[in-house]
Protein backbone atom coordinates (compact mmCIF):
# COMPACT_ATOMS: atom_id res chain seq x y z
CA UNK A 1 0.00 0.00 0.00
CA UNK A 2 1.73 3.59 -0.69
CA UNK A 3 1.82 5.67 1.44
CA UNK A 4 -1.31 8.30 0.11
CA UNK A 5 -3.17 5.21 0.93
CA UNK A 6 -1.49 5.17 4.60
CA UNK A 7 -2.28 8.37 5.02
CA UNK A 8 -5.86 8.19 4.17
CA UNK A 9 -6.18 5.45 5.67
CA UNK A 10 -5.38 7.39 9.00
CA UNK A 11 -8.00 9.68 8.27
CA UNK A 12 -5.80 12.75 7.38
CA UNK A 13 -5.58 13.38 3.34
CA UNK A 14 -4.16 16.61 3.03
CA UNK A 15 -3.28 20.09 4.63
CA UNK A 16 -2.64 23.08 3.09
CA UNK A 17 -0.34 25.55 4.66
CA UNK A 18 -1.77 29.25 5.76
CA UNK A 19 0.84 30.73 3.30
CA UNK A 20 -1.11 28.68 0.14
CA UNK A 21 -4.65 29.32 1.69
CA UNK A 22 -3.59 33.16 1.61
CA UNK A 23 -2.49 33.18 -2.11
CA UNK A 24 -6.25 31.72 -2.89
CA UNK A 25 -8.49 34.51 -4.70
CA UNK A 26 -11.20 35.38 -2.04
CA UNK A 27 -14.42 33.08 -2.07
CA UNK A 28 -17.78 35.25 -1.72
CA UNK A 29 -20.23 33.49 0.37
CA UNK A 30 -19.91 32.20 3.85
CA UNK A 31 -16.23 31.53 4.89
CA UNK A 32 -14.70 28.02 4.28
CA UNK A 33 -14.58 25.28 6.71
CA UNK A 34 -11.01 24.46 8.10
CA UNK A 35 -11.68 20.94 8.30
CA UNK A 36 -14.07 18.75 6.77
CA UNK A 37 -15.04 15.06 6.99
CA UNK A 38 -15.47 12.34 5.04
CA UNK A 39 -17.17 8.79 5.36
CA UNK A 40 -14.34 6.77 3.97
CA UNK A 41 -16.88 3.49 3.52
CA UNK A 42 -19.64 5.23 1.75
CA UNK A 43 -17.12 6.49 -0.40
CA UNK A 44 -16.06 3.46 -1.89
CA UNK A 45 -19.44 1.43 -1.75
CA UNK A 46 -21.10 4.22 -3.72
CA UNK A 47 -18.65 4.99 -6.16
CA UNK A 48 -19.13 3.47 -9.49
CA UNK A 49 -15.46 1.78 -8.77
CA UNK A 50 -16.63 0.02 -5.79
CA UNK A 51 -19.88 -0.79 -7.36
CA UNK A 52 -18.10 -2.54 -10.09
CA UNK A 53 -15.50 -4.47 -7.37
CA UNK A 54 -18.57 -5.68 -5.68
CA UNK A 55 -20.31 -6.95 -8.44
CA UNK A 56 -17.12 -8.28 -10.41
CA UNK A 57 -16.28 -10.25 -7.09
CA UNK A 58 -19.78 -11.80 -6.27
CA UNK A 59 -20.00 -12.86 -9.90
CA UNK A 60 -16.81 -14.92 -9.43
CA UNK A 61 -18.40 -15.96 -6.28
CA UNK A 62 -20.95 -17.79 -8.17
CA UNK A 63 -18.95 -18.66 -11.12
CA UNK A 64 -16.89 -20.32 -7.92
CA UNK A 65 -19.58 -21.89 -6.63
CA UNK A 66 -21.14 -23.76 -9.11
CA UNK A 67 -17.69 -25.06 -10.10
CA UNK A 68 -17.49 -26.46 -6.63
CA UNK A 69 -20.59 -28.18 -6.69
CA UNK A 70 -20.27 -29.45 -10.16
CA UNK A 71 -16.57 -31.27 -8.50
CA UNK A 72 -18.88 -32.68 -5.40
CA UNK A 73 -21.53 -34.13 -7.60
CA UNK A 74 -18.38 -36.15 -9.69
CA UNK A 75 -16.23 -36.59 -6.71
CA UNK A 76 -19.95 -38.57 -4.88
CA UNK A 77 -19.66 -40.66 -8.10
CA UNK A 78 -16.90 -42.06 -8.13
CA UNK A 79 -16.62 -42.77 -4.31
CA UNK A 80 -20.06 -44.52 -4.93
CA UNK A 81 -18.72 -46.33 -8.13
CA UNK A 82 -15.00 -47.08 -5.96
CA UNK A 83 -17.07 -49.02 -3.23
CA UNK A 84 -19.25 -50.45 -5.33
CA UNK A 85 -15.91 -52.01 -7.23
CA UNK A 86 -14.65 -53.26 -4.19
CA UNK A 87 -16.35 -56.67 -4.73
CA UNK A 88 -14.42 -57.47 -7.39
CA UNK A 89 -11.04 -56.38 -6.35
CA UNK A 90 -8.24 -57.93 -3.97
CA UNK A 91 -7.93 -55.68 -0.79
CA UNK A 92 -4.57 -54.32 -1.16
CA UNK A 93 -6.00 -52.76 -4.83
CA UNK A 94 -8.76 -51.67 -3.64
CA UNK A 95 -6.90 -49.63 -0.46
CA UNK A 96 -4.44 -48.40 -2.96
CA UNK A 97 -7.05 -46.82 -5.09
CA UNK A 98 -8.84 -45.59 -2.18
CA UNK A 99 -5.54 -43.74 -0.76
CA UNK A 100 -5.36 -42.07 -4.17
CA UNK A 101 -8.91 -40.87 -4.12
CA UNK A 102 -8.31 -39.16 -1.02
CA UNK A 103 -4.88 -37.48 -1.98
CA UNK A 104 -6.94 -36.09 -4.71
CA UNK A 105 -9.75 -35.01 -2.86
CA UNK A 106 -7.35 -33.18 -0.23
CA UNK A 107 -5.52 -31.73 -3.37
CA UNK A 108 -8.81 -30.33 -4.96
CA UNK A 109 -10.16 -28.87 -1.14
CA UNK A 110 -6.74 -26.55 -1.17
CA UNK A 111 -7.18 -25.75 -4.42
CA UNK A 112 -10.52 -24.06 -4.08
CA UNK A 113 -9.83 -22.55 -1.49
CA UNK A 114 -6.59 -20.92 -2.80
CA UNK A 115 -9.10 -19.54 -5.58
CA UNK A 116 -11.30 -18.43 -3.20
CA UNK A 117 -8.49 -16.42 -0.94
CA UNK A 118 -6.74 -15.30 -4.70
CA UNK A 119 -10.71 -13.97 -5.35
CA UNK A 120 -10.54 -11.69 -1.82
CA UNK A 121 -6.98 -10.52 -2.70
CA UNK A 122 -7.76 -9.21 -5.93
CA UNK A 123 -10.73 -7.25 -4.68
CA UNK A 124 -8.37 -5.63 -1.84
CA UNK A 125 -6.11 -4.72 -4.11
CA UNK A 126 -8.65 -2.78 -6.22
CA UNK A 127 -9.96 -1.47 -3.22
CA UNK A 128 -6.34 -0.25 -2.07
CA UNK A 129 -6.32 1.25 -5.70
CA UNK A 130 -9.12 2.76 -5.39
CA UNK A 131 -8.33 5.32 -2.62
CA UNK A 132 -4.26 5.90 -4.71
CA UNK A 133 -6.46 6.85 -7.68
CA UNK A 134 -8.94 9.09 -5.75
CA UNK A 135 -5.91 10.56 -3.46
CA UNK A 136 -5.83 13.75 -6.28
CA UNK A 137 -9.17 14.33 -6.34
CA UNK A 138 -9.64 14.75 -2.95
CA UNK A 139 -6.56 17.04 -2.62
CA UNK A 140 -7.96 19.00 -5.41
CA UNK A 141 -11.01 19.23 -3.71
CA UNK A 142 -9.24 20.70 -0.33
CA UNK A 143 -7.31 23.25 -2.32
CA UNK A 144 -11.20 24.72 -3.97
CA UNK A 145 -12.86 24.69 -0.71
CA UNK A 146 -9.91 26.45 1.37
CA UNK A 147 -9.48 23.98 3.88
CA UNK A 148 -6.79 22.78 5.90
CA UNK A 149 -8.00 19.06 5.72
CA UNK A 150 -10.40 16.05 5.22
CA UNK A 151 -10.79 13.63 8.06
CA UNK A 152 -12.17 10.24 8.26
CA UNK A 153 -15.42 10.49 9.97
CA UNK A 154 -14.42 7.53 11.78
CA UNK A 155 -12.08 9.78 13.57
CA UNK A 156 -14.14 12.26 14.70
CA UNK A 157 -16.82 12.37 17.17
CA UNK A 158 -18.55 14.92 16.71
CA UNK A 159 -19.40 17.17 13.79
CA UNK A 160 -21.59 19.23 11.70
CA UNK A 161 -23.59 18.01 8.81
CA UNK A 162 -22.72 21.01 6.39
CA UNK A 163 -18.92 19.92 6.72
CA UNK A 164 -19.27 16.62 4.84
CA UNK A 165 -18.36 16.62 1.67
CA UNK A 166 -18.52 12.40 0.91
CA UNK A 167 -21.43 12.97 -1.61
CA UNK A 168 -19.50 15.75 -3.52
CA UNK A 169 -16.15 13.64 -3.62
CA UNK A 170 -18.02 10.84 -4.85
CA UNK A 171 -19.11 12.38 -7.51
CA UNK A 172 -16.21 14.17 -8.40
CA UNK A 173 -14.46 10.42 -8.62
CA UNK A 174 -17.00 9.10 -10.23
CA UNK A 175 -16.69 11.63 -12.59
CA UNK A 176 -12.69 11.66 -13.17
CA UNK A 177 -11.97 7.67 -12.36
CA UNK A 178 -15.58 6.23 -13.14
CA UNK A 179 -16.05 2.22 -13.00
CA UNK A 180 -12.30 2.15 -14.24
CA UNK A 181 -11.18 -1.03 -15.91
CA UNK A 182 -10.02 -4.16 -13.63
CA UNK A 183 -6.74 -5.22 -12.57
CA UNK A 184 -5.38 -8.23 -14.59
CA UNK A 185 -7.26 -11.45 -12.90
CA UNK A 186 -5.16 -13.51 -10.90
CA UNK A 187 -3.26 -16.30 -11.69
CA UNK A 188 -5.19 -19.28 -10.35
CA UNK A 189 -4.04 -22.72 -11.38
CA UNK A 190 -6.56 -24.84 -12.29
CA UNK A 191 -7.57 -27.22 -9.82
CA UNK A 192 -7.24 -31.24 -9.91
CA UNK A 193 -10.29 -33.16 -11.43
CA UNK A 194 -11.85 -35.66 -10.49
CA UNK A 195 -10.98 -39.14 -12.85
CA UNK A 196 -14.60 -38.87 -13.72
CA UNK A 197 -15.36 -35.11 -14.60
CA UNK A 198 -15.51 -31.80 -13.58
CA UNK A 199 -13.72 -29.43 -12.12
CA UNK A 200 -14.92 -29.16 -4.85
CA UNK A 201 -17.39 -28.12 -3.00
CA UNK A 202 -18.94 -24.43 -1.28
CA UNK A 203 -16.87 -25.68 1.74
CA UNK A 204 -14.14 -28.09 2.09
CA UNK A 205 -16.04 -29.73 4.87
CA UNK A 206 -18.90 -30.19 2.49
CA UNK A 207 -16.66 -32.86 0.18
CA UNK A 208 -16.90 -36.30 0.88
CA UNK A 209 -15.81 -37.20 4.21
CA UNK A 210 -15.93 -41.60 4.19
CA UNK A 211 -12.61 -43.18 2.99
CA UNK A 212 -13.38 -45.80 1.31
CA UNK A 213 -10.12 -47.48 2.23
CA UNK A 214 -11.33 -47.62 5.77
CA UNK A 215 -14.12 -50.17 4.71
CA UNK A 216 -11.43 -52.42 4.09
CA UNK A 217 -11.15 -53.04 7.96
CA UNK A 218 -14.66 -54.86 8.09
Amino acid sequence: MSWRALAFGVGLLAAISGAAIAQQSPVSGPAPAPILTLNQERLYANSLFGQRVRDDLEAASADLVAENRRIEAALVTEESQLVEDRATMEPAEFRELAEEFDERVTGIRQAQSEKRDALQRAADAERTRFFELAFPVLFALVEETGALAILNQNAVILSSRSIDVTDQAIARIDAEIGAAAPQPAPDVSPSPRPEGGSDLVEDPADAPTTDPAQETQD
